[in-house]
């Protein structure tokens, strides 16, 4: 079920006392692992490079639907410190454009929407409104280093920023 927790003053609830209300806090970043940038901005449009979650296996045998849902609100968090470097100050996020959700997935799994339901409900309850996006969520045979759950996404940033 979609988190139905939307922030009533985006202005006054920042991203980082979210995070807070949420006990999560954002390690420092990961470095590519290739030759590769972890955000590339065009405009007022930051394309966020993919991240794979922690947890590794294949989701209907490996781990559960709902282990991998919690892997996908897991890789948001890693997106969000790679963000954060980036551009400094999660504030400067307008909105949620698109995401795009990666499941590694047995034959007979199915419920990737479900699962890529944990990274966009976590960008809903820190975001709002703006948080809600276009999206993909698909299954894959592999993923990079065996991971359960591969996310990317692109943002608007606020003018001036």
């Amino acid at each position: 079920m979609a988190s139905n927790l939307v922030m009533e003053n985006a202005t006054v609830a920042t991203v980082n006392k979210r995070l807070a209300e949420l006990g999560l806090e954002l390690a420092p970043p990961v470095h590519p692992v290739a030759n590769y940038l972890g955000c590339k901005r065009s405009g007022d449009l930051l394309y966020v490079s993919a991240r794979v979650s922690p947890q590794r296996g294949e989701v209907g045998t490996d781990i559960d639907r709902d282990a991998a849902k919690q892997a996908a609100r897991d890789t948001i968090v890693l997106l969000l410190s790679i963000i954060r470097a980036e551009i400094g100050n999660l504030d400067l996020i307008q909105s949620v454009e698109r995401m795009q959700g990666f499941v590694r997935s047995a034959p007979t799994f199915t419920e990737q929407p479900y699962v890529i339901d944990g990274a966009s409900e976590l960008l809903i309850e820190l975001f709002g409104e703006a948080g809600k996006h276009a999206r993909t969520a698909t299954g894959a045979a592999q993923l990079p280093f065996g991971a359960a759950v591969q996310i990317d996404m692109t943002l608007r940033l606020r003018e001036n920023s």
